[in-house]
């Protein structure tokens, strides 16, 4: 990264062209970013057909919008990692199709990265509108660890809101895994690797508008998937049986996938294993209400709803 100039940053949005209203408002945040230097916005769109007149919302030649339809396996970790491809860049950011960059991150992101020249990737606070009311969600710290996030998915670090040199990308730290079941989590998965590698600095304001109201993730549902995904992640990342809080986190994830797929066994054996781990993981006891017949799955279905919660 040249220190004559800003660095050029690419922003990849992937979309299933489900959202179109609210993927003009993503791209149009970006466009107007105040950042001095030069911004590619590449929309992909995952087995839709792209929406050519994005492409007029671009601003000069330093805010050009690009359209193209994934040319790799269905689903968000191949679109994300098509728009890697397909862009030339310093930095790489991404934004979901209905999330928006807030004026100045950007700017404070890449000030950052260049002071931190050491640092692989940058996150930053997010505010999230929910049914009548919003929260804003900021982490407290300089940067996020990889002990951090075996303890915490740390929700303060929205994928809206990452920010990656993209040598790493396309080198020691790579893309977005395919691997993983169903896509779920992919967004932790690659957040691990990159606080592997070296620092995650993190900007300590919000940055991010993220969008939980009448939003029903893809994954929503998709009981199956998740316990798959995650049994995956533990597979995957084996430090996470020697931290107790965060193990129990994800075994109680998958206790509650199996229960409410009707896999009673299955789940109440989870549900021991998150318990061992940490008593305070709370969803052992609803796995264990479930079986006794205590709650329903739909009382369930309730409460992660209004958690804006999948699993």
């Amino acid at each position: 990264m040249s220190e004559q100039r800003l660095p050029s940053v690419a922003a990849v949005i992937c979309t299933r062209g489900d959202r179109a209203e609210l993927l003009r408002e993503a791209v149009d945040s970006i466009v107007h970013q105040d950042y001095a230097g030069p911004i590619t916005i590449m929309v992909v769109f995952d087995r839709a057909v792209p929406d050519e007149s994005l492409t007029e919302l671009g601003d000069g030649p330093t805010r050009e919008v690009r359209v193209m339809l994934s040319d790799r396996p269905p689903g968000s970790s191949a679109c994300r990692n098509a728009g890697i491809l397909a862009t030339e860049s310093d930095l790489v950011g991404f934004c979901d199709d209905d999330d928006s960059w807030l004026p100045g991150k950007l700017t404070a992101q890449v000030a950052e990265l260049v002071r931190r020249p050491e640092a692989g990737s940058v996150a930053c606070g997010a505010v999230t509108i929910h049914d009548g009311w919003t929260s804003e969600c900021v982490w407290d710290k300089p940067e996020i660890t990889f002990s951090d996030l075996l303890r915490s998915r740390v929700k303060e670090a929205s994928p809206s809101s990452f920010v990656v040199r993209r040598e790493l990308l396309l080198g020691s730290v790579g893309m977005f895994s395919e691997e993983i079941p169903g896509g779920f989590a992919e967004d932790y998965e690659i957040l691990l690797r990159m606080a592997g590698h070296s620092p995650v600095v993190y900007v300590r304001q919000v940055g991010v508008q993220v969008r939980v109201q009448g939003r029903t993730s893809h994954f929503t549902g998709n009981w199956a998937v998740i316990a798959e995904a995650l049994e995956w992640l533990l597979a995957e990342y084996p430090a996470f049986s020697g931290v107790r809080r965060g193990y129990a986190r994800l075994a109680g994830q998958i206790a509650l996938s199996k229960g409410m797929l009707g896999e009673r066994r299955e789940s109440l054996r989870w549900a021991s294993r998150a318990f061992r781990a940490s008593p305070l993981e709370i969803r052992s006891y609803v796995v264990a209400a479930m079986a006794l017949h205590a709650v329903s799955r739909s009382w369930v279905l309730a409460r992660l709803a209004a958690a804006g919660a999948t699993s």
